[in-house]
């Protein structure tokens, strides 16, 4: 006997509700939860949906990939499609750790990935897509770069704007196009590990420069450039990885003028800047001549674009990074780049990274709630930097979070000096999800008001 057929559901679809494939398939979700459909209840046909629907069958067919995609259906072959048993996560670890942006509400990020790179192979040369490039980006990249950096530095000569594959290689470019081994690079007290990883890798010294709330202190700077004639200084002002403290104006004027004085030069890694709230000018405006700028893609759209713009405003030191850079990454890919490229122009990427900037907002918001008396983040970006009651340090912390199924970064992963400060880092955009990000952050709320002998004393 075959299996029967359940009852047709049709979801209502709205013009204005968002794309009629995750309509229909946020309607199977909704009716497998309230227990309408069953699983092992076999689905109609993809054709007798769209006609029910009036739909074209591309529709349905992404909505089923959809929904087998969030573990609602799965198929049997020849037999059909069916409602999927519950999946038992074993191992449901909630990621704190990572840094990466949020999933916007609202935006389709299949069609705009599909749309971007339909458009990019309509227009451009596979053979060109598909080939070494070795000049820093195309001219049409260096004027997405150019474009994408007008909102700090309005119209820039694309030439002065490098591409390059992600900020770290960029990092690393040019720590070696402009140190030398054994070369001081001066630091925050906390800052992002990257650096550290790779100064160590290339045989240069990081050491730390103090720091208050107001980011590295301007007097401590001229002492440690005047003690230590360091090859380049490390700063990342706004929204700071970890502290999430952004720079203000007076500050960045008042270092920038220490590197003028003290003939040495910053690198300025901004990956936060169009997701800040009104944040003051980049330190490179006040000393573009000292100032080497790094923007990133990967922490205002996505990862995996793996896209960063380097604006180097000497030529001969352009060329110098370009060097240093094609001895270990050579060239973005030229794919990525063109896709990148696309989205700038086209408004896409406008459009992801507003949906980012509102998402991140919203969990901010999630997370003052339920940290209640501990949230100290800054209200925009992707990350909180909680500071611990003393009863935790923050590598004990780590490791009970963990044991309780969470993620979490301590502080001494972002320490360049000896010590390091009893917080750790919170990274709100890693769960895709937003009730599962609730969970999470609900669970180290309770881990953090209890003290670890309470916890000791839970062994079984």
């Amino acid at each position: 006997m075959q299996d029967e057929i359940v009852p047709i559901w049709l979801p209502r679809l709205a013009a204005r509700a968002g794309p009629r494939f995750l309509q229909i398939a946020d309607a199977l979700q909704a009716a497998v939860a309230q227990g309408s459909l069953k699983p092992g209840d076999r689905l109609p046909p993809q054709r007798q949906l769209a006609a029910q629907l009036d739909i074209d069958l591309t529709t349905v067919t992404r909505a089923y990939d959809e929904a087998r995609r969030r573990h609602l259906l799965e198929g049997r072959g020849a037999r059909g499609t069916y409602v999927a048993a519950p999946k038992v996560e074993l191992t449901a670890v909630l990621d704190l750790s990572m840094n990466t942006p949020p999933p916007p509400d609202g935006v389709d990020f299949d069609d705009l990935l599909k749309q971007g790179l339909s458009q990019v192979l309509m227009s451009a040369d596979s053979g060109l897509l598909m080939t070494y490039h070795l000049g820093g980006g195309s001219d049409c990249d260096r004027q997405a770069g150019a474009k994408w950096l007008a909102p700090m530095f309005g119209p820039l000569d694309s030439q002065q704007v490098l591409v390059c594959p992600g900020a770290q290689a960029a990092i690393a470019a040019l720590i070696l196009a402009l140190t030398e081994p054994g070369d001081v690079i001066l630091a925050e007290p906390t800052s992002y590990p990257g650096l550290r990883a790779a100064a160590t890798q290339f045989g240069r010294r990081v050491i730390a420069v103090e720091a208050d709330r107001n980011g590295m202190l301007p007097q401590m700077l001229e002492q440690a450039c005047r003690e230590h004639q360091p090859g380049l200084v490390y700063l990342n002002p706004t929204l700071q990885n970890p502290t999430a403290i952004t720079m203000a104006q007076r500050r960045r004027k008042e270092l920038a003028g220490i590197a003028q004085r003290c003939n040495t030069r910053i690198v300025e890694d901004d990956p936060y800047w169009l997701l800040a709230e009104a944040p003051p000018p980049p330190i490179a405006t006040f000393a573009p001549e000292r100032v080497y700028y790094i923007s990133t893609l990967s922490k205002c759209l996505t990862p995996g674009l793996r896209v960063a713009f380097v604006l180097i405003r000497d030529p001969q030191e352009r060329e110098r990074f370009l060097v240093a850079l094609r001895s270990f990454a050579l060239m973005v890919a030229p794919l990525t780049a063109a896709l990148a490229t696309q989205w700038i122009f086209d408004g896409s990427a406008d459009a992801l990274m507003a949906g980012v900037r509102k998402e991140a907002r919203l969990r901010h918001r999630m997370a003052r709630d339920l940290l209640a008396g501990r949230y100290s983040g800054a209200g925009d970006g992707l990350h909180v930097w909680l500071e611990l009651p003393g009863y935790w340090n923050c590598a004990q912390l780590a490791r009970a979070a963990d044991a309780a199924g969470i993620a979490v970064t301590p502080a001494e992963a972002f320490a360049t000096g000896s010590g390091s400060v009893n917080a750790i880092r919170i990274s709100l955009g890693s769960i895709k999800d937003r009730a599962r990000l609730r969970a999470g952050l609900q669970r180290l709320s309770h881990l953090l008001a209890q003290r670890p002998e309470s916890l000791d004393a839970a062994v079984v």
